[in-house]
């Protein structure tokens, strides 16, 4: 088994892909999304439908696959961030202290942010927080594994869910892949009171831990003194891997990421592992990208401007701006007005990153 090589330069592709995912994430609270959604030509809202939003149930669209980027990230900064706590002198105890840490207090933020502006407390767990808190956990105590490990618990965690939902045995809650009517439902009940808006399913935890697990893989095989193009070839072979598996699958088992379904998990897994595969090629083998700041910035502090947008961070710049575009442009167009505005408020939010990150502010948990 290779070895790990030196810590001290840092995955540029890394920093690139977890920049770009979290740069979209932001634009989609500029509202920028929603105003191409609006142009009036239906060329251009089909493909703003594909790019930047969900499918209603079944099938796959570009957005879908955002989540799993970012909790396929996550895994790939777990054995740099492990390694690099233990060279700086941490424990192994102090280490798992922090995941434990880290754990509750990206389950508190997930759902602290589902209470906002409620009337009363809210149990709520199905965003990408609360989902990693558990994600996270799993896929740090299996640092140490063997590969075998990693890939044997990945599965079972895909193929557990999959049986549940098609086996679960409760009236009203027994049609496997039936919006309202599956296992995912029921478990919101459960432990929500109710289902929720969209049918998204808290328990997705479960089977996208094989995201991070994943992610997880493919971040202690970059780490390894195997050359790029191996290192490359096996990221390949691996998204190969998924896909097929993930098409094979999706003949009996519909794709539905809002209960990731086994057939959804494979598909976006191999287009995730493709997509890192990807950044490495252009920008740590050949260099064809060599500045990549833009997207950099925000990938700095992804907690903190996720946190932010969410709570508001964009309303607050648009309700500054809005006067402005409104009184010398909305009277000549007004979906120019509302254009504008978007790539303002963008703007703003990506400065913020940029502010942080030209005073070294880098906020972690």
């Amino acid at each position: 088994m290779s070895t790990t090589k030196n810590l001290s330069q840092r995955l540029r592709s890394l920093d690139f892909f977890r920049g770009a995912v979290m740069f979209l994430l932001v634009a989609e609270f500029s509202d920028l999304f929603g105003v191409l959604m609006n142009t009036g030509n239906e060329s251009i809202t089909t493909i703003a439908n594909f790019l930047f939003h969900h499918v209603k149930w079944e099938g796959l669209h570009f957005w879908d696959l955002i989540q799993p980027f970012f909790m396929f990230i996550v895994g790939v900064s777990i054995p740099y961030s492990y390694a690099s706590r233990l060279k700086r002198g941490d424990s192994k105890k102090q280490i798992r202290n922090h995941a434990f840490r880290r754990s509750f207090l990206l389950l508190v933020f997930g759902w602290t942010l589902y209470c906002l502006d409620q009337e009363k407390i809210i149990f709520r767990f199905d965003n990408v927080l609360a989902q990693l808190s558990f994600t996270y956990l799993i896929t740090f105590f299996l640092v140490k594994k063997t590969p075998r490990v990693q890939s044997i618990v990945a599965l079972l965690c895909i193929i557990a869910s999959d049986l549940l939902y098609r086996f679960f045995p409760v009236v009203g809650f027994d049609q496997a892949f039936i919006a309202g009517q599956n296992f995912g439902a029921w478990f919101n009940i459960f432990i929500s009171g109710y289902e929720y808006e969209g049918h998204w399913a808290a328990f997705n935890a479960l089977p996208t831990a094989a995201h991070t697990i994943w992610g997880l893989m493919a971040g202690q095989l970059l780490m390894s003194t195997y050359t790029d193009t191996e290192k490359l070839k096996r990221l390949i072979i691996a998204a190969l891997i998924c896909l097929a598996v993930g098409y094979s699958v999706s003949i009996f088992t519909p794709v539905i990421k809002r209960i990731s379904t086994s057939a959804f998990v494979f598909l976006s897994g191999g287009w995730t592992i493709l997509a890192l595969a990807a950044c490495y090629w252009v920008i740590d083998i050949k260099s064809y990208i060599k500045k990549t700041l833009v997207f950099t910035v925000v990938g700095m502090n992804p907690l903190f401007i996720y946190i932010y947008s969410s709570i508001g961070g964009g309303d607050l710049f648009r309700k500054i701006v809005k006067p402005f575009t409104n009184s010398f442009i909305q009277g000549y167009s007004p979906w120019l007005a509302s254009f504008i505005l978007g790539l303002i408020v963008l703007f703003c939010l990506w400065y913020v990153c940029y502010w942080l990150y030209h005073k070294r502010i880098f906020i972690k948990i």
